[in-house]
């Protein structure tokens, strides 16, 4: 389940239109999600608050052994006005769905925690929608195309927004924090810190410098810990990275600045793009410790299908990293609308072991019980549609040599409303390795609270299989 502030995160993220996605440390973000989703352990309780569209506070409590907790704080200088803050009304998949779809990447601030209620769609939002979430954007702007992907002088200001965070967890006098600074459309800057005294010099700093053209992305970074210097860089090709104009800040030459039209273009190529149409990636990172002299590298590449695919999504990627020798591959579907799976490999070549994990979440609009106990995950009930059976004559009919007399027609019953298949209640995940470690999560809502609760079941160990046990609750308002 994804943390309160981690949601008002992302909602920056989309308000500013920056996509996460393009960055080479996210190139296996599906398959992780869907494999390695953490098992709570013991009660947590979280109490969480978008008290005004610039500020935000979260408060926690949990006891695994020791009570423990933290206080959260959050500003935002762009208004977060259009997201949904309420437990009651968050969507479901926007907190919990590991599969993740890619966007296009001419349609900057799509972002699905925002403007979608599902992570699946990927159509982009309407300019008013765009203007309403930048608040600060004026009629001109849009006019002008600042918010449909153009380049104007007008946009240069909407963008530069910052986002400050701060954490205290207690007992431990832990603090960490972040500041998110967004200078251009295409630049942003990243500064995360950690105080704690029982590290070396008492914390650690991490900076960030991200840059974006949609094509490509970069990422530079150091961190005071070791020295550490890093550079990853990531490049699209193939699907809607081909044209030479997907900068998501440059309109094609000639192109109409409306998001409509532009949405009207994508359903009519849409039936050009039957077979496999996706986004091939590929990317590395080089890092090296200045303190301790050591360095590492890997590579990695990445197809995913794009939202105009009409087949089954699909992720798959593989990364290497060649001086420790290791091979990771892992490939992900979306089988259903309410059904991902994905699967994972680990080899190497030096040791020649090898490890494999799969993972799997199916959603479902029934209560827990009646998931468990009824493997239809839609609560929808069509009976069987008989053909109406043919009535015959009359006896008296019959002796008169006559057709019965018309009877009148009968008045329609209503239908009775059905529920939506996408007002889902809960989403059961669940993961496998070689190992025989399985992990078992149900998260779901119930009136106004999110909560989670999963365990950790050893199969080596049927004796005691059960390794851990933890429920957590999430509310906000």
């Amino acid at each position: 389940m994804r943390e309160f502030m981690n949601y008002i995160t992302n909602a920056f993220y989309g308000a500013t239109g920056w996509n996460e996605d393009n960055k080479y440390n996210e190139l296996n973000a599906t398959s992780r999600e869907l494999i390695d989703f953490p098992l709570p352990r013991g009660l947590r309780l979280t109490l969480s608050s978008l008290a005004t569209p610039h500020f935000a506070t979260s408060y926690q409590l949990g006891s695994v052994g020791v009570v423990d907790g933290s206080i959260s704080y959050l500003h935002s200088s762009i208004p977060l006005t259009h997201i949904a803050a309420q437990s009651d009304k968050i969507p479901l998949p926007a907190l919990l769905r590991c599969y993740r779809r890619l966007h296009d990447l001419r349609s900057p601030g799509q972002q699905h925690y925002i403007l979608d209620a599902d992570p699946l769609s990927g159509l982009p939002p309407s300019p008013q929608s765009a203007r309403a979430l930048l608040g600060a954007a004026p009629d001109a702007a849009v006019a002008g195309g600042a918010l449909d992907g153009g380049n104007t002088d007008q946009d240069l200001g909407i963008y530069t927004h910052s986002l400050l965070y701060g954490r205290l967890y207690l007992p431990k006098s832990l603090l960490e924090g972040m500041i998110i600074k967004r200078f251009t459309q295409a630049l942003q800057v990243q500064v995360r810190a950690v105080s704690e005294q029982s590290l070396r010099n008492g914390g650690t700093i991490l900076g960030l410098v991200q840059y974006d053209k949609g094509k490509y992305g970069l990422e530079g970074l150091y961190s005071t810990d070791g020295g550490l210097l890093g550079f990853r860089g990531l490049y699209n090709f193939g699907g809607d990275a081909s044209s030479s104009t997907c900068d998501p800040w440059t309109p094609t030459p000639g192109e109409n600045n409306n998001n409509n039209n532009n949405s009207n273009n994508g359903n009519a190529q849409a039936g050009e793009k039957e077979r496999i149409y996706g986004r091939f990636s590929v990317g590395g990172e080089l890092y090296y410790g200045t303190l301790n002299k050591s360095g590492g590298m890997s590579l990695g590449a990445r197809f995913a299908t794009l939202p105009a695919h009409r087949g089954t999504p699909l992720t798959a990627t593989l990364t290497i990293n060649p001086l420790m020798g290791n091979i990771n591959a892992t490939y992900a579907l979306l089988a259903r609308e309410y059904c991902s799976l994905a699967t994972r490999v680990d080899f190497n070549v030096y040791s020649y072991e090898s490890e494999w994990a799969v993972g799997m979440e199916l959603w479902s609009n029934r209560r827990p019980a009646g998931f468990l106990l009824g493997a239809s995950p839609s609560n929808d009930f069509e009976p069987e549609s008989h053909p109406p059976r043919k009535k015959e004559r009359s006896f008296q009919a019959k002796m008169e040599w006559r057709l019965d007399d018309p009877e009148p027609e009968p008045e329609p019953e209503p239908t009775p409303k059905t529920k939506k298949n996408d007002e889902y209640k809960g989403v059961l995940k669940a993961r496998l390795d070689n190992n025989l470690r399985m992990g078992l999560l149900w998260e779901g809502r119930a009136k106004s609270l999110i909560f989670s609760i999963g365990t950790g079941i050893d199969l080596h160990k049927l004796g005691e299989p059960f390794r851990s046990l933890g429920l957590e609750v999430q509310y906000s308002s």
